[in-house]
């Protein structure tokens, strides 16, 4: 038998309240969080617990839906090499969220698996259910109370302790609510009653989904890759130079303008733009922009041209950034790269705790 689950995490702020979730049905599903990390830890967390929830039947395979390139790239192609390389990436630098990646490399031995990409916030059943499970996870630790953890796995004698990142056990030693505190204390449960470690307490399950046809599933893995997020091409950068997300911000005591521009200085990173997963999150719904041709593009037109080249790095010169009212800030900058400077506009929206590019456009310097 075929096991076949989705994962998915969930920041809101990216870093800020996270949230992980995998889910195979509705009887089958399993969720948790800190109180602060980021979405590339919940994606990670969340592949590590199936992992560890399925230990009891290392016989049968696992087929891992996921819209994060990030995590099935460290999975299926970084992780040998850095582990050679003593956990450093090729340009010398420390792996982030090494210790995440660690317990994977643990847990994947001796196992079957296959890991397939879907495309985020596009209707799929499972990869929905998990988000879903996931966003609720982080949103209580954004409110300081407990969310439901799952079922967990049946037949499963219980589960390893849920591993605190270093950065999330930082965060919580410094500060944070007296629910943060403890949440961000790792308990063991067996995996049939396992709930985030976090105070006691409920809160609405999320909506229930079916889990999808093995037939719709037994088509190629797909591992995808996007372009020029301000409808410019540009080149293909090296993916071991920039295999990890690193953090929009260092710490939680950020304002809202400095949150807002680490996200832009992201979305300027080829490797998140090769995170279609990423990039669902970052753009508004409703996100339009003006390229520097002078073409308008929309939500959908922008992701299926980042599907195909996610370009070249390009550094951010911050010219200001104005509180525009409570939930909007616009950004205006100066943008540079191999293909010459460009002034930018970006207005962000808070949507539901997240920061949002709702508009942006660009005009090419002389």
């Amino acid at each position: 038998m075929t096991i076949i689950a989705a994962a998915d995490g969930s920041a809101l702020g990216n870093p800020g309240p996270a949230g992980w979730a995998w889910y195979v049905d509705d009887s089958c599903w399993r969720a948790g969080g800190w109180p602060h990390g980021t979405n590339n830890m919940g994606e990670l967390m969340a592949v590590l617990d199936l992992f560890r929830s399925t230990a009891h039947i290392p016989q049968e395979e696992l087929r891992i839906l996921c819209d994060s390139q990030y995590v099935i790239n460290c999975v299926t192609k970084w992780m040998p090499g850095w582990k050679r390389k003593g956990w450093r990436k090729a340009d010398g630098k420390p792996v982030l969220n090494v210790d995440l990646l660690k317990d994977i490399d643990q847990a994947i031995v001796g196992r079957k698996y296959t890991f397939e990409w879907v495309k985020g916030h596009a209707g799929h059943d499972l990869n929905e259910a998990a988000d879903e499970r996931a966003r609720a996870a982080a949103t209580a630790y954004q409110q300081g109370v407990a969310a439901p953890g799952g079922p967990g796995f049946s037949g499963a004698a219980g589960t390893a302790a849920e591993p605190v990142p270093a950065r999330a056990r930082a965060t919580a030693a410094s500060g944070g609510t007296p629910a943060q505190a403890v949440a961000a204390a790792p308990t063991a449960a067996p995996a049939s009653l396992a709930v985030p470690s976090s105070v006691s307490g409920s809160a609405p399950a999320a909506p229930a989904s079916s889990p999808l046809p093995a037939s719709r599933l037994e088509r190629t893995p797909r591992l995808h890759s996007e372009p020029t997020l301000f409808g410019e091409s540009g080149i293909f950068g090296q993916a071991d130079l920039f295999s990890e997300l690193e953090d929009a911000a260092a710490t939680p005591e950020l304002s809202a303008e400095e949150v807002v521009v680490a996200l832009e200085r992201e979305l300027l990173r080829p490797d998140v733009r090769a995170d279609i997963g990423r990039i669902g999150v970052l753009l508004h719904p409703e996100f339009a922009e003006i390229g520097q041709s002078g073409r308008f593009w929309t939500r959908d037109a922008m992701m299926v041209a980042l599907e195909e080249d996610p370009g070249e790095h390009v550094e951010l010169e911050l010219l200001n950034a104005d509180r525009l009212s409570e939930n909007t800030i616009l950004l205006n900058y100066r943008s540079l790269s191999h293909a010459g400077s460009a002034l930018r506009s970006s207005v962000w929206l808070l949507d539901r705790g997240q920061w949002r590019l709702r508009f942006h456009q660009g005009t090419a310097e002389n």
